[in-house]
């Protein structure tokens, strides 16, 4: 089991494949672990060094006490690229995943390949918004919001199948409520809007399109901001690498091809 240090916090990492392939990094969403991309990597190519860890507050990582700020989440990233040594990253970012993606190219192009936006956007929400999420968390704990954000996390389909769904609801619900409030403050104070629209590389942006945390629209909007190529992915919520990871993971190799990654 690998750890990096950052801030103070230790964040469990996990590195597959070889020691030399290309690195594929991933960051995973709000009130989910490394293992949200566990149905996407048998779709990924082969060959790869793919490098996850868990956001501070998540999984195996320590969990500080609340608030955090997206420049602390973006240091926690740029800490395993220079723990692990990285270079010529493809970063893969999952809602507040993909904001420390925006913030890490824009950061560090110098370790930066290419980046690919899932469902997340340069700004997401309001402060005001964010706010309240955190107010009633912080009152009453995950477990009575869960089922709301499964609502936007997942289409109908998965949504009616109980024995799907259950993982992914105790995975949520049992996120600690510091890790979890303690993020949803770093989304609230995050605009990238500005540094996205100055990046340089290359960004494919995709968004599923039964999505209600961060609506194709939305991602839309932000793959214009910094020419990104943009794809629907038809019947998935806000985690299609869980619902269609065939569909994302042919998306993700295709464009790791065209940017001569793989």
């Amino acid at each position: 089991m690998k750890t990096v240090t950052s801030n103070g916090a230790v964040l469990h990492v996990q590195v597959d494949g070889p020691d030399t392939g290309p690195v594929v990094m991933f960051a995973n969403s709000l009130g989910t672990d490394l293992r949200v991309w566990d149905p996407l990597l048998p779709h990924m190519p082969k060959g790869l060094r793919i490098v996850r860890f868990d956001n501070r507050g998540h999984g195996l990582s320590d969990c500080p006490a609340a608030p955090y700020d997206m420049d602390t989440l973006v240091s926690d990233a740029e800490a395993v690229v220079d723990a692990l040594e990285l270079t010529n990253v493809a970063f893969v970012g999952l809602s507040i995943g993909g904001l420390m993606g925006q913030g890490l190219a824009a950061r560090r192009p110098d370790v930066m390949r290419a980046l690919v936006l899932m469902d997340t956007a340069a700004k997401i929400g309001s402060p005001e918004m964010w706010g309240d999420r955190i107010a009633a968390v912080q009152s009453g704990g995950l477990e009575p919001m869960g089922d709301a954000i499964l609502d936007r996390w997942f289409a109908p389909e998965m949504r009616n199948d109980a024995t799907r769904l259950a993982p992914w609801r105790n995975m949520l619900i049992r996120t600690p409520v510091d890790g979890y409030v303690g993020c949803c403050a770093a989304i609230a104070g995050a605009d990238f809007t500005a540094s996205t629209a100055a990046l340089t590389l290359p960004v494919m942006a995709m968004a599923g399109s039964e999505d209600g945390a961060t609506t194709p629209e939305l991602v839309e909007a932000t793959a214009k901001l910094c020419n990104a190529t943009f794809h629907v992915i038809p019947d998935a919520g806000h985690l299609p690498c869980v619902e269609a990871p065939d569909t994302v993971g042919a998306l993700i190799s295709d464009f790791l091809k065209e940017v001569g990654h793989v």
